[in-house]
């Protein structure tokens, strides 16, 4: 356990005060949260603040292109078997977010951090982490993030002179050469199931082989390391070769993924795989994903989907034809303003399902879609395309702004 630390400096404890009066004012003018503003005013008071809040947590980082937020959230709920736990929960993963959510726990033994992949290396400098859990890595925001190979060296710079435990996916390349700088890493078989950004060597540009579920570049000899956990079906091995059963109400193969990288995130904090997997089950939905709700008279599952990789391992999970899908695009700044990643994705993979297209950039997805040969109208509003839709449940899938805007039209 982190060692208690002196109290907060005087000039510390305004600048908190004020982040928190920031954030308030926010929230009372309807602007969200209020935790980036927060942050941002409490980081101009004091710019180290971040690394003062977190000095008596253990502190876990999580770090991905798909995936960090549920991630956080299971593995925060099963370190709370050992402690309290503080978490940036909602998803504000830039440092000014990280800094608001750290300003609660003042009472928290662990600190359960998800970090965009752009922040990584600054943020561990700053929190001096734990454990840091890296799922994968692939293209998003093409105009704000940089190419994935470059994403990978900036990790692998930042980590290598880490002394935290790096739990790490085996099956992701970038993630692997990231990693492979550190001392200390716990290699998962989390899966990959898109691999589009992966087919070249990381270390050397060579073609990579996949045979099976292995991967070796041929000549350099950069390979898939053994891994020591791993997801086997509906359970997660641990080192010893016990199976342990995973029980989640979020569906997926991409969630059992996270819940395994989670339990071996919560062994290296004495939690053990039965305790950690069981608490996990609490969790139903994270920040709106997943959730069911009601909406026009019309039962409605909202499914986030950022980049290629999430849209696929969404339509994995969606309900079978002829359950009619909405689909919602946007690309304000947070989601990035480039859709040329639409083409990347198999909308083939929607045929047979009734669609309704929604959002922003509803005609630069309708445009992907004829060329995919699928039916689908475009609409209007969320309220216009749930009334186009044929009886059944609705599924739901909207990139980051789309979705937070599906929340506000369904009062979710």
């Amino acid at each position: 356990m982190a060692g208690n630390t002196e109290p907060l400096s005087p000039r510390s404890r305004l600048a908190v005060t004020a982040g928190k009066a920031a954030a308030a004012v926010s929230r009372a003018a309807g602007r969200g949260s209020g935790s980036v503003i927060g942050g941002k005013v409490a980081l101009r008071l004091d710019p180290d603040l971040l690394q003062r809040l977190a000095q008596h947590l253990d502190v876990v980082l999580v770090s991905a292109t798909n995936g960090k937020t549920t991630t956080t959230r299971l593995i925060a709920e099963a370190l709370r078997a050992n402690g309290e736990v503080v978490s940036n929960a909602l998803g504000a993963n830039m440092p000014a977010g990280i800094t608001s959510a750290l300003a609660g726990g003042s009472n928290a033994r662990y600190g359960v951090i998800e970090v965009d992949e752009k922040y990584l290396s600054g943020v561990a400098k700053d929190v001096t982490p734990k454990a840091i859990a890296l799922l994968n890595l692939s293209r998003d925001q093409l105009d704000r993030a940089a190419e994935t190979r470059m994403l990978a060296e900036r990790w692998r710079e930042g980590l290598s002179g880490q002394k935290a435990v790096i739990v790490a996916n085996a099956d992701d390349p970038l993630v692997v050469w990231a990693a492979s700088s550190s001392p200390n890493v716990v290699w998962v078989a989390a899966g990959q199931e898109w691999k589009d950004d992966a087919w070249s060597c990381p270390a050397c540009g060579g073609v990579m082989q996949r045979p099976g579920d292995d991967w070796f570049c041929a000549e350099c000899g950069f390979r898939r390391p053994t891994p020591t956990w791993a997801l086997s079906g509906d359970h997660v091995l641990d080192p010893h070769g016990s199976a342990w059963p995973i029980h989640l109400q979020l569906p997926g193969r991409a969630n059992k993924a996270n819940a395994a990288t989670s339990a071996a995130v919560a062994a290296a904090f004495g939690v053990p795989p039965q305790v950690a997997l069981e608490r996990m089950y609490a969790v139903k939905a994270v920040a709106g994903r997943y959730d069911v709700v009601q909406y026009e008279g019309r039962d409605m599952r909202l499914l986030l989907a950022k980049n290629p990789a999430g849209w696929l391992e969404t339509f994995s999970l969606i309900d079978p034809p002829p359950t009619p899908v909405i689909l919602s695009v946007n690309a304000r700044g947070a989601d990035g303003t480039d859709t040329s990643w639409l083409w990347d994705v198999d909308y083939g993979r929607l045929a047979g399902h009734p669609i309704c297209v929604i959002g922003d950039r509803k005609l630069d997805l309708a445009v992907r879609l004829e060329v995919a040969g699928v039916d689908f109208q475009v609409c209007e509003s969320p309220a216009d395309a749930v009334r186009r839709c044929p009886p059944g449940r609705i599924e739901t899938i909207a990139n980051y702004t789309a979705f937070q805007d599906l929340r506000r039209a369904v009062g979710n």
